[in-house]
């Protein structure tokens, strides 16, 4: 079957070319994230900046460039520069930036040597799961569709391209007058259900101390509430690992529809086998990179055997669970709440007893699972549709090894951009600024208060996500809406989804292409000026 383009075989980053070109990309992509997360406290997604680098490699006059005008080397080199930018911003200097605060810089290697090991084990994970029953591959994964629309404008030219580049003038001129364009685009492709609650949630953190006067974030009341839909989230991930599967039907009621597609693996590119083994790899190894990080910071001798061996388990959970929380709302948001699910894994650390010490390897570690997982996601999302949305499945598995393999030499580049820059960001005291509340939280230590806090609010949490179930994912969006503070992203999605939902009456199903590319446009604008304009700040 021949896929676009008329290329029988998918590029391979080990062409000379393109290897030099990811090579150039990724180091770009890492200290842009560097140099953005330690000042304006954000990583940009720079999946799109890589594209229209692609693009305008490809108009060079010089025949070794003339390769990529294929998508599927754009697509390579988006790959790189993303996940060189979230490696090295979320999954490395974060969590150094935490012994360095405590005053700890002992263990600012043994940490960069577990959030390295963190990093790669959780991009190997997603490997596994993406286009599973757990992951599928025609989730929202927003931010991806974004840059595969733009890759593709930009290759088709015509009605598309104007669509496109309409969107995307909308979204800079939206993100220029601070409308968080990202949210309004997101609204225009996802699942509804869980982007109403995702809006509320968004909304309910705006709006509570001025209606209400109460401060949810100061209750713990999205920490509680993430932690209940997160345990039932466990429970429902766990139940579609172990159900048998049932044969594929047909019905004519949406939610045994929902139900039966859940159920059958035989669309997805990823056997629930693999997924299966590869979540049980993955526990093992966050076991063992638990254990590194122990035996290399020392913090062996600071616990009695029992707690030691409870450190690595719960260590291991951690990182475990944070993946999946922050995989599934990336998949079905844009948005992963890193930081905040980090930071519960940090509170119950703190209850459990472990000393300070063991408390910054823990928040380190819990934070640099998580966005590899999130960007791999949208990367690989991008992938599935330049490829045809998986109509040839040896050719989308073959190129998202591609990917994959592109994605871990730009981990590595990042790993080594860190290695010879962080002290000059840390001689400066430019620490990322999540790491002064993961500090000063450990510094303030924790209360009976705060456990009752979060045990009463991971109550309605878990109802929440029970009632929606796994494919709606109620109480983890509304919990990540919670503890995101962006200004004005609930009316964005909420307005959205109006929008969305009169348009598609109107006009039927025809209406979802022109709403694809449209959002596509809109989180393209949104993403391209947020970029620009970080990089025009960190030059003043």
């Amino acid at each position: 079957m021949k896929n676009n383009h008329n290329e029988p075989k998918h590029p391979r980053i080990f062409e000379p070319v393109a290897l030099i070109l990811t090579t150039v990309t990724a180091i770009f992509g890492a200290i842009i994230g560097m140099q953005i997360i330690t000042t304006l406290g954000v990583t940009p997604n720079t999946s799109i900046i890589g594209a229209l680098i692609a693009m305008l490699i490809a108009r060079i006059p010089i025949t070794i460039f003339k390769k990529y005008k294929s998508i599927h080397r754009q697509n390579l080199v988006q790959t790189s520069i993303s996940s060189a930018t979230f490696g090295a911003a979320n999954s490395l200097l974060i969590p150094i930036g935490i012994p360095f605060l405590m005053g700890n810089t002992e263990l600012i290697i043994p940490m960069l040597i577990g959030a390295a090991l963190a990093m790669f084990v959780d991009a190997a994970v997603l490997y596994k799961l993406f286009d599973s029953k757990l992951f599928p591959a025609k989730g929202t994964w927003a931010p991806g569709a974004a840059t595969a629309e733009a890759i593709l404008a930009g290759d088709k030219g015509g009605k598309r391209a104007g669509l496109l580049g309409v969107g995307t003038g909308i979204g800079i001129i939206g993100a220029f007058l601070h409308i968080p364009m990202l949210a309004f685009g997101v609204a225009f492709i996802g699942n509804i259900w869980a982007l109403t609650m995702f809006g509320i949630g968004l909304l309910f953190r705006q709006y509570s101390i001025p209606f209400f006067g109460v401060d949810v974030n100061a209750l713990y009341i999205p920490h509680g509430l993430m932690i209940g839909a997160g345990l039932v989230a466990l429970v429902q991930v766990s139940i579609l690992i172990f159900s048998k599967e049932k044969p594929s039907k047909k019905s004519s009621n949406p939610e045994v529809a929902a139900s039966i597609e859940l159920s059958d693996d035989s669309q997805y590119t990823r056997p629930i086998k693999e997924a299966k083994r590869a979540l049980g790899l993955g526990f093992l190894a966050y076991v063992v990179v638990a254990l590194i990080i122990a035996i290399t910071g020392g913090i062996v001798t600071d616990m009695s055997p029992g707690m030691f061996i409870g450190f690595l388990f719960f260590a291991a959970f951690a990182a475990f669970v944070h993946e999946l929380i922050v995989g599934i709302a990336a998949m079905h948001s844009g948005w992963f709440p890193a930081f905040a699910v980090a930071f519960i894994t940090l509170l119950i650390g703190m209850m459990i007893g472990f000393p300070p010490v063991a408390l910054a390897l823990l928040a380190g570690f819990s934070a640099a699972t998580g966005p590899a997982f999130a960007d791999m996601g949208y990367d690989f999302k991008a992938g599935h549709i330049l490829r045809g949305h998986g109509k040839d499945r040896e050719y989308e598995k073959k190129g998202r090894e591609q990917q994959y393999i592109t994605a871990m030499i730009a981990f590595g580049i990042a790993l080594l951009t860190v290695v010879f820059t962080y002290k000059g960001y840390f001689a400066q005291n430019l620490v990322p600024p999540v790491d002064a509340v993961y500090v000063s939280t450990i510094q303030a230590g924790t209360s009976l208060e705060v456990a009752k806090q979060l045990l009463i609010w991971a109550i309605p949490g878990a109802i929440l996500q029970l009632i929606g179930g796994p494919s709606r994912q109620l109480g983890i969006l509304f919990a990540t809406g919670l503890l995101i503070t962006t200004p004005y992203a609930g009316f964005a999605v909420l307005a959205g989804i109006i929008i969305r939902v009169i348009w598609r009456k109107a006009k039927g199903k025809e209406a979802d292409a022109s709403m694809s590319i449209l959002a596509a446009g809109f989180i393209a604008g949104d993403a391209i000026y947020s970029f620009f304009s970080s990089v025009f700040k960190l030059g003043k």
